[in-house]
């Protein structure tokens, strides 16, 4: 089985799984423990040296940990993956690994809140620039890699814009320099998105989102080539400690099993939606992948993405007063700063999650006070639509 490339939704089931390795059991068994016993003093010896195979710690490889990151590098298309504690974990110990003072980082025009706290912690505290980048062309990008630009780091779909980057053309590019190109696949997943096959280095996700897709999991993931995976497990995870626990781990097997047919429900629902918002007179702007008044996002929606994806971002006629009193009206609809999960919610970047970022630095990324993000749900989109209509119908 291992030896065949099955197609993604039947590797999103059995990859990294062999069952007559674990007792015949059908569901991959859950490792909780904090450590392994040895066999001898010796055995010890020789597994901290690395001259063994086999596990230490939990902290250092678990084997439920181990297939989840295996099933995530085979469906993101990478040699290995690695599991952290949080999104934010795997962000830091990447972007950790591939920087030192003096370097610079040539980041997305927008990122999340926390990316954009950490980027700050990096300039302050250890003198690791960010340069923030339309990436739009290849003039842009040639103009903006420095010297020491380190790596590339992009958001696509942007949060909470929606706009979207030319994942090849950066790639080119940054290839030719030798420049890393990271990739935070958050909003998209892996069904939708795979960026090392588009020719970028490292794929982040926040496993919290659609890899878990039930809200009850904190979890990231990095997927990469196999030298730089070890050498983040070896250093920025081992010793800064943000690794994901066996039992998140197997709750996010759990989940990715039934990623492919929860994705395109959260996208059928998404494209319904949108074509409501659009034409609804208190809607001022719709952003969204798959909105054809955006000509250059939907020619790369079209070469990079299955779908447009479950996410919408509009803006509110009025202030931000009304984009909270509209919020305020919905019942079935949850008031939250997450996505991805079976439930509809929405949020208000600018007084949540991007609530970090300062006003100048949010309007340049197109963040306004009436602008909201929705994450489309799994509920009949009929039930969703007549939420928002006689919320939008009170203000």
């Amino acid at each position: 089985m291992e030896n065949k490339n099955f197609r993604f939704e039947t590797e999103a089931i059995h990859s990294g799984y062999l069952s007559d390795e674990h007792q015949g059991s059908l569901v991959p068994p859950l490792y909780q423990t904090s450590t392994f016993t040895f066999a001898s003093a010796e055995q010890g010896e020789r597994r901290f040296a690395g001259q063994e195979e086999g596990y230490i710690y939990s902290r250092l490889g678990n084997p439920t940990v181990k297939i989840l990151e295996d099933r995530m590098a085979k469906l993101e298309q990478g040699e290995a993956g690695l599991a952290f504690s949080s999104g934010m974990a795997a962000v830091s110990a990447v972007l950790t690994a591939l920087t030192k003072t003096g370097d610079r980082i040539l980041c997305s025009q927008g990122v999340y809140g926390c990316t954009y706290g950490l980027l700050q912690l990096l300039k302050d505290k250890y003198d690791i620039a960010h340069d923030f980048s339309l990436m739009s062309s290849k003039e842009i990008l040639e103009e903006e890699i420095r010297p020491n630009t380190a790596c590339i780091y992009i958001e696509t779909p942007i949060n909470p814009t929606m706009k979207l980057v030319d994942l090849e053309l950066v790639a080119s590019i940054a290839n030719q320099r030798g420049i890393p190109v990271v990739v935070d696949n958050t909003f998209c997943s892996p069904y939708l998105q795979t960026p090392i096959s588009l020719g970028c280095d490292v794929v982040i996700h926040s496993a919290t989102k659609y890899i878990c897709g039930h809200g009850d999991v904190i979890a990231g993931i990095v997927v990469g080539k196999s030298d730089f995976i070890q050498q983040v497990s070896r250093t920025t995870q081992k010793d800064i400690g943000g690794t994901v626990s066996p039992f998140d781990a197997w709750l996010l097997l759990r989940g990715i099993k039934t990623l492919p047919v929860r994705m395109d429900r959260h996208c059928e629902n998404a494209s319904k939606l949108v074509e409501f918002l659009r034409n609804h007179p208190k809607v001022e702007k719709l952003y969204f992948p798959g909105n054809s008044d955006y000509v250059d996002d939907n020619r790369i929606m079209q070469k990079q993405m299955k779908k447009p994806g479950g996410l919408i971002s509009f803006s509110i006629k009025g202030s931000k007063q009304t984009a909270q009193l509209f919020m305020n009206q919905l019942k079935l609809i949850k008031i939250a700063v997450s996505l991805g999960d079976a439930e509809t919610l929405i949020q208000h970047p600018a007084t949540m999650t991007h609530a970090v970022v300062p006003v100048e630095e949010r309007r340049k990324m197109g963040i306004e006070d009436t602008l909201l993000r929705l994450s489309v749900g799994l509920e009949a989109w009929e039930d969703i639509q007549e939420d928002l209509d006689q919320a939008l119908e009170k203000i």
